[in-house]
């Protein structure tokens, strides 16, 4: 059974996807994988209206999904920090939840700590130890770049390692005695 899901760092200025493929064999743990199948950014620049910048988001990411055919995406919760930041990244992320509603893919969310915590088991994990789990978890031998493209792919592991949003266990309806 395979599963495309789709990773989502929001942002204005650039906004990180990450696709991965994930494939789960029931009742084989040790054959379940995931595999890279994009990753990249989709930017703006402040010299651009921000109507232009948030049409622009909003027709890249439709083409990003039609290519892709996410069966679920995951985007990281907005953190607040800076507020003139936190607003203009809440306007690119409400592009992007409209976007997903319009092509019907299902969205969950995951705090920044709980993505740290996924990929490298600390939930105060540097960028450079996550991008390494990311790399190493896709066995990559690179690590991917931009840092959204790499910050999108850590967010759609996460959803890989969540059994309730990615299921690896055999329902017990299906376990035949």
């Amino acid at each position: 059974m395979e599963k495309r899901i789709l990773g989502l760092d929001p942002g204005l200025a650039s906004l990180g996807y990450g696709a991965i493929s994930c494939h789960v064999v029931p009742g084989k743990k040790e054959e379940n994988t995931v595999s890279l199948i994009d990753c990249g950014v989709i930017k703006t620049t402040p010299k651009q209206e921000m109507g232009q910048r948030l049409k622009t988001i909003y027709d890249d990411l439709h083409e990003v999904i039609e290519q892709i055919k996410p069966d679920l995406a995951i985007a990281e919760k907005l953190f607040f920090y800076k507020m003139g930041n936190t607003i203009l990244v809440a306007q690119a992320r409400g592009v992007l939840t409209l976007v997903l509603a319009q092509c019907g893919v299902p969205l969950f969310e995951f705090t920044p700590a709980q993505i740290k915590k996924a990929l490298t088991g600390r939930g105060n994990a540097d960028k450079s130890e996550v991008q390494e789990a990311v790399a190493r978890e896709l066995e990559l031998g690179y690590i991917p770049k931009p840092d959204d493209a790499a910050d999108a792919l850590a967010v759609a592991l996460t959803g890989w390692y969540d059994d309730d949003i990615c299921p690896k266990k055999i329902p017990l309806e299906t376990v035949q005695i």
